[in-house]
């Protein structure tokens, strides 16, 4: 995976968080991020249902990441005080649990935007 797919989203969520600062809900954010996705170019589907896989075989339950992008980038938003272990155990599980292997948890709520990145290797 390129790393600079990752430093597009980071950067376009920086603008985002740059602009409106933080304490609105995460709708408002997922919302002007798809715009600025938009604005630099990068490609993404909002809330696009994704397979989870269980020993190779796909559940009747899917999973809605905030984003997609670039095909292969998982984008998940929070508008909280601080992130969690559980924020970031929920993105590795869903790595896990997908055929995508990067993923990008995007914190909205605090002073300056918190942002982790997360590679899943088998």
């Amino acid at each position: 995976m390129n790393d600079e797919k990752t430093y597009k989203i980071i950067g376009a969520a920086i603008e985002v968080h740059k602009e409106l600062g933080c304490g609105f809900l995460e709708a408002v954010y997922q919302e002007v991020l798809g715009r600025e996705f938009l604005i630099r170019k990068i490609s993404y589907r909002s809330q696009p249902f994704v397979k989870i896989l269980y020993k190779g075989k796909p559940l009747n339950k899917t999973y809605q990441p905030d984003f997609v992008c670039f095909d292969e980038v998982i984008v998940e938003i929070k508008a909280l005080d601080r992130l969690s272990g559980t924020e970031e155990a929920q993105l590795i599980n869903y790595l896990k649990a997908t055929a995508l292997k990067v993923g990008l948890l995007l914190n909205f709520g605090a002073k300056s935007l918190e942002y982790k990145r997360f590679v899943y290797n088998l």
